[in-house]
């Protein structure tokens, strides 16, 4: 019983990390305009995710202008859109997986240690989504970061981190907790002791003595 808690617990924190992954993947506020030095004061807020850049308007107008072309993109953004969507397919497919192996359901017939095995295979395949998904906020948050404190760097075109990524970052941290706890839900095999239990060694061998006249 205490298994299957643990196996319904991974699959819906699995697929609110999947729905935050795909939210976060979509929105476009990775990364907005950071307010310092002259631009505290500014009608415009600029934002910029892995699809589109808007801006909003101190009106309350908001203007979206979707990528023209792939190859214009830094590689760094390109990298980050592929992880995020092979995250997001590999997730699903793991839950998928999960879902069968789950003791909950009735795929994969009535062989409980074959379903359990099905449902650790989901884990694992989720544990790699989550991961690449991990990797992809990181990467993306690093390269803010650096052209962040880049002296270099226009104070007027300065970054921060937006609400989109930390969506992605929550819902990544989900998946690999859920994946983990599908993964772990196998049971052990019983172990089978090698040494004949203390009433049968009691007993001995069957008395063999004949009475004699």
């Amino acid at each position: 019983m205490a298994n299957s808690g643990i196996q319904l617990l991974g699959f819906f924190l699995s697929l609110i990390g999947i729905v935050g992954l795909i939210i976060g993947t979509i929105l476009p506020q990775w990364k907005m305009s950071a307010y310092i030095g002259d631009n505290i004061i500014t009608a415009v807020a600029m934002y910029q995710g892995l699809w589109m850049s808007c801006a909003f308007q101190s009106t309350g107008q908001l203007q979206c202008k979707i990528y023209d072309s792939i190859l214009q993109l830094d590689s760094s953004l390109q990298a980050t859109r592929a992880l995020m969507i092979v995250g997001i397919i590999v997730s699903i497919a793991g839950l998928g997986v999960a879902c069968m192996g789950m003791k909950c359901t009735t795929c994969a017939g009535s062989d409980k240690l074959r379903k359990s095995r099905i449902a650790m295979t989901g884990g694992i395949i989720l544990l790699v989504g989550g991961l690449c998904a991990i990797v992809a906020c990181s990467w993306f948050a690093h390269n803010v970061i650096r052209a962040f404190y880049n002296p270099y760097t226009p104070v007027n075109t300065k970054f921060e981190f937006g609400a989109a990524i930390f969506i992605a970052w929550g819902g990544s941290l989900l998946d690999v907790l859920g994946g983990a706890m599908l993964a772990a839900s196998c049971p052990r095999k019983k172990q089978v002791s090698k040494y004949p239990s203390m009433a049968s060694s009691r007993s001995g061998p069957p008395s063999s003595t004949k009475e004699y006249v």
